[in-house]
């Protein structure tokens, strides 16, 4: 019997499980029908996703009476438009979907945000499930209701928080991932570490080689405690007033170096990666953290397979693309700070602090003398 891990998300009328089991795409139909889905259901995926689980996914969908309607999308970050958005509800109206219909989100962050964003909007809002396949998504996107799509001048700009009826997670659909999808989720794992739980940062050091292969308890137990950690914050702050905003460790100039490249030269993770030991840096800098702490999340990101070194970027450069970010309040750029492993706190950087540290940087570019 496969185990079957059961995380709660709890937020009142809005609540919802995520259940974490291996092979669990197989019974997709099944999963629909005791949720009490009939009728039609939207699935939106991707090329890359629709060539691995597609067909199967839709016969197992049919076998219970439910007619699915794939949507496929072009891979990517910078498929994360408005356009986009507008095909999937062309082809919702087009197939007279109604508010009792349901969207299912099969794929990687950018799919779940698109799919979460477009059912959100259509007829204000029909049920959508999130059925991610990239650790990414696993571990952190598809889980607490952020929707949304890019702008040319930022990411995620334009969404809604709208949570999904629930989450599925089948870790067995790590395997169909490309080697450098699967290294770049291991940023947002990392992350939870840092921002509340030390003893998971203790595992993730014990046991980053065993991930690395996808050793199968290994990725069970990292995937459940990433989520637990995600649904605790949630549930204690929906809509990023407060402590969600710890969420963003590793993002501010993540998403910066994301913008920067065009969506081409990082992807997601890699970009947060950076992030996660250049914010320490920056930390150290400002007197946040100390030494030990800084290089600890740097071991454990370069042995996740993750680079570490900020690009040749000014830092005018950088500091403007970090402007852009939604996070942003007042003009000014609110950070993450680690104090200690398993501990940050949330404050502004201000330009000046920035453009010291980032000169000190280029004179010592694997970290502060």
């Amino acid at each position: 019997m496969t185990a079957i891990f059961t995380v709660p998300v709890v937020l009142a009328e809005r609540s919802y499980e995520i259940i974490i089991q291996a092979g669990l795409l197989e019974g997709l139909g099944r999963k629909l029908k005791n949720q009490g889905v009939s009728g039609k259901v939207g699935i939106v995926t991707d090329r890359h996703v629709a060539r691995h689980y597609l067909k199967d996914c839709l016969e197992a969908i049919k076998r219970h009476g439910i007619n699915p309607v794939p949507i496929i999308l072009t891979p990517g970050e910078r498929s994360k438009t408005l356009k986009t958005v507008e095909h999937i509800l062309d082809v919702l109206a087009r197939h007279r979907f109604e508010r009792s219909s349901m969207l299912l989100a099969l794929g990687g962050g950018v799919v779940g945000d698109m799919a979460g964003f477009a059912a959100s909007i259509y007829q204000r809002g029909i049920p959508y499930i999130q059925v991610p396949t990239t650790l990414v998504a696993q571990v952190d996107s598809s889980v607490g209701g952020k929707t949304g799509i890019d702008h040319r001048l930022g990411k995620n700009l334009i969404g809604s928080f709208y949570q999904p009826r629930a989450v599925w997670v089948d870790p067995l659909a790590l395997h169909t991932l490309p080697n450098r999808e699967l290294v770049a989720g291991f940023a947002e794992v990392i992350k939870y570490g840092i921002i509340v739980d030390k003893s998971f940062f203790a595992y993730l050091q014990r046991h980053m080689s065993e991930l690395r292969k996808q050793v199968p308890g290994i990725v069970a137990t990292v995937v459940k405690r990433s989520c637990e950690i995600k649904a605790e914050v949630v549930a204690a702050d929906e809509r990023e007033s407060d402590r969600r905003r710890i969420l963003n460790y590793g993002h501010t100039i993540g998403h910066a170096l994301e913008a920067l490249g065009g969506y081409k030269s990082f992807v997601h993770g890699e970009a947060v990666g950076i992030g996660l030991v250049q914010e320490a840096e920056l930390a150290y800098f400002q007197g946040i953290c100390s030494r030990r702490v800084v290089e600890e999340i740097r071991r454990i990101v370069k042995e996740a397979g993750l680079s570490d070194r900020m690009p040749q970027w000014t830092s005018q450069r950088i500091w403007k693309a970090m402007l852009h970010d939604k996070k942003v309040s007042g003009g000014r750029i609110i950070g993450v700070w680690p104090e200690r492993i398993g501990q940050v706190r949330i404050g502004p950087i201000e330009k000046r602090v920035f453009e010291q540290w980032h000169s000190a940087l280029r004179v010592f570019p694997h970290g502060h003398a």
